[in-house]
């Protein structure tokens, strides 16, 4: 296949790539606007806000008539900061539309800054840059080390099928997929750290470290280390299971073959013939679930982060969502939905270059 030709089918790909995501956006801005959803909380929120300022109002002894009217005015203001005085479309749909061109506004509520830890007014795009290394740490590193584990063990377990070792694999597959990971989260801080006190209960801490890292390496490095390894653990724990049974049902299409076979019958040693004869041919798929793993982590985690009450995407996602924080919502579901594409066309340019059939 000529270089023209190549080019021709990635960018195909990538205009519809392209168009998905620009349709995934404007779902999400339905469902938000369409619902009722962000109104309903929004309106909640300005009740909330008015009967704050109410009670203020009436701490100065205003009177009823001059309160009332005062309440109203920023009933009024209100309305029209939360986009309240609009139709949703004319509230909801622009903000996906500059959020195509990372335009992605502010944040509108308290409960996301708090995530954040910084004050309004803070964008979405800065809170999405300040949260997203936070989630680096605990999930994409817990990923990234499954990864590694199954790509050594699994091809073997695969090579050895039927063993103890293989039964022992799939056992503790199944039963892990079984398990909630936010459950295991909850069974490790109790037992790490009210019981044994060997690992922290409070892991908000770990923002100051993060955020300060240049200005004390060393110190910001282990205490990121203190505050991480029983989030780490329990992930990879909780997610090793999946990693190797999905490597080894991959690597048994290829145990199973002729040259697999003969391999064995010249007496070549057993870690070469993995290596070889197994791992080789199955690193076009397995590099698949690696870079969709790596690119779905960015999302985090929501209720396992919430347990750990780890601030990163999966927490803001939760405060997003709990206050209705239209803006920030988009901003995210734009973000990893971008990461997604962009992961998925460079699996897109891997196969092409890689398999002559998928060119086709």
């Amino acid at each position: 296949m000529t270089s023209a030709r190549v080019a021709s089918v990635l960018v195909k790909r990538g205009i519809f790539l392209a168009f998905s995501l620009v349709v995934i956006m404007l779902l999400t801005a339905i469902i938000l606007g369409a619902t009722g959803y962000d109104e309903k909380i929004l309106r909640a929120m300005v009740i909330s806000e008015l009967q704050a300022y109410r009670q203020e109002l009436q701490r100065q002894n205003i009177p009823q008539e001059d309160l009332q009217k005062l309440v109203e005015q920023r009933r009024a203001e209100l309305e029209e900061i939360y986009g309240l005085n609009k139709p949703w479309y004319e509230r909801v749909l622009p903000m996906a539309f500059r959020a195509l061109v990372l335009d992605l506004g502010y944040v509108k509520s308290k409960e996301v800054a708090n995530i954040v830890g910084e004050q309004p007014p803070l964008t979405v795009r800065d809170a999405i840059l300040i949260t997203l290394p936070r989630t680096v740490i605990m999930l994409t590193v817990a990923e990234i080390i499954c990864a590694l584990i199954a790509i050594r063990i699994a091809p073997l377990i695969a090579y050895k099928r039927g063993s103890l070792l293989d039964k022992v694999a799939i056992t503790y597959a199944a039963f892990m997929n079984a398990l909630p990971l936010w459950w295991l989260a909850l069974i490790a801080i109790f037992v790490f750290g009210y019981h044994l006190r060997i690992a922290p209960t409070d892991y908000r801490a770990v923002v100051a470290y993060i955020n300060n890292f240049w200005d004390d390496p060393v110190g910001s490095l282990k205490g990121i280390l203190y505050y991480s390894w029983l989030p780490i653990t329990v992930v990879v724990i909780g997610l090793l299971g999946s990693w190797l049974y999905g490597v080894r049902a991959i690597a048994l299409r290829v145990v199973g073959e002729d040259y697999v076979a003969v391999a064995r019958a010249k007496g070549i040693p057993e870690k070469l013939v993995v290596k070889r004869y197994i791992l080789r041919v199955i690193a076009g798929p397995v590099a698949t679930i690696i870079i969709l793993g790596l690119a779905g982590s960015i999302s985090g985690f929501i209720i396992t982060e919430s347990i750990f009450e780890w601030p990163g995407m999966g927490s803001l996602y939760y405060a997003a969502i709990m206050s209705a924080d239209a803006p920030t919502i988009i901003g995210l579901v734009y973000i990893t939905t971008l990461v997604y594409i962009v992961a998925r066309f460079i699996l897109e340019v891997l196969y092409v270059m890689l398999d002559p059939r998928v060119r086709l």
